[in-house]
């Protein structure tokens, strides 16, 4: 048996079983809902304690000695079967033991997977496990990102761990460029705030160049901005390009990397003649310049530059997980 993990289904070798058990599947976990934290907690645990039993499953089996609980789960359990699976961010502290509902989903899969037992005779439960932490890391990914703003801290402060965020997150899916997505479109969201939209163009964090015929991320008269989280030497020809033009190149980095953009330019011999910004202080300047530097009004400026920003994600990306929660202190 395997788990696909394009589709999230779990698939049998055998031609007519393999359709009627995914199918199966598909329905528990559309009617039952099992796409939230508590649930999953639950039944990643539960196929693991059932493995350990012999069929035909007993619910009551699964419950604690004064019947008020499903038997087994804990924070302690659920992170150690996550770790198996490679997965680190913390699903539920308490293994979703205090989820509502969680006596009578653990009911409905015993009866799911007895019913699966005497369709073809066996269960695997790895793969059905494999199939739960699919489901999770599919969970992880559709979250949002949080941005706490508290006026006790700095606004580049705030800015940085939602960038470590997006970093994390990265490793966990690798090949998507989340923090280079949320850098262009937080430095788009600002330049929204301080001059009229139709004077620029925003596209996808993922659209080249050269295919859209654009010499920068952001083409604003002769200015030309480049977001970028890792500043090469492509980046830097480009700006020669557009120096060549006639034109401003603009280079928004995160802080690590502005010595990168600064050194390159000079062995390229375009020092002076290219601006390097780092991005928290780019966003900051203007949340403190808009809320005239008065600690109350600033994260209702943040605010506004997040609202924009999703604004943004929803109308360019087809990624919903790289929209941005607000949380305000």
């Amino acid at each position: 048996m395997v788990s696909d993990a394009t589709s999230n289904q779990y698939r049998y070798p055998s031609e007519p079983d393999e359709s009627s058990s995914s199918i199966k599947l598909c329905e528990f976990q559309t009617e039952y809902k099992t796409v939230t934290k508590g649930p999953l907690a639950l039944l990643i645990q539960l196929t693991r304690q059932a493995s350990t039993k012999d069929f035909p499953l007993n619910p009551d089996d699964f419950l604690t000695e004064n019947k008020g609980q499903v038997a087994g789960l804990g924070g302690a359990n659920l992170k150690k079967i996550l770790k198996e699976h490679g997965i680190t961010q913390m699903l539920a502290s308490e293994g979703g033991r205090t989820s509502r509902g969680n006596m009578g989903l653990m009911m409905k899969y015993i009866g799911f997977l007895n019913e699966l037992h005497d369709n073809i005779g066996s269960v695997d439960f790895k793969a059905l496990e494999a199939n739960w932490a699919e489901q999770i890391r599919e969970f992880f990914r559709n979250q949002p990102f949080v941005l706490t703003a508290d006026t006790s801290r700095t606004v580049a402060a705030s800015l940085n761990e939602l960038f470590d965020q997006a970093r994390a997150r990265q490793k966990q899916n690798q090949g998507t460029q989340y923090l280079g997505a949320m850098l262009q479109h937080l430095v788009a969201a600002k330049l929204m705030v301080v001059m009229p939209q139709d004077s620029f163009e925003i596209h996808g964090a993922y659209v080249a160049d050269s295919p859209t015929v654009r010499s920068g991320d952001f083409v604003i008269g002769k200015t030309i901005i480049h977001c970028t989280t890792a500043p090469g030497e492509p980046l830097i020809q480009k700006c020669a390009a557009n120096i060549r033009a006639g034109c401003q190149p603009i280079i928004i980095t995160i802080f690590e990397r502005v010595r990168t953009a600064f050194d390159l330019a000079a062995d390229a011999g375009i020092s002076g003649r290219v601006d390097v910004w780092d991005v928290q202080q780019f966003l900051s300047t203007n949340v403190n310049e808009h809320s005239l530097f008065d600690g109350t009004a600033r994260n209702a400026k943040l605010a506004d530059i997040i609202e924009k920003y999703n604004a943004i994600i929803e109308e360019v990306e087809t990624d919903p997980s790289l929209r941005i929660e607000f949380e305000a202190k």
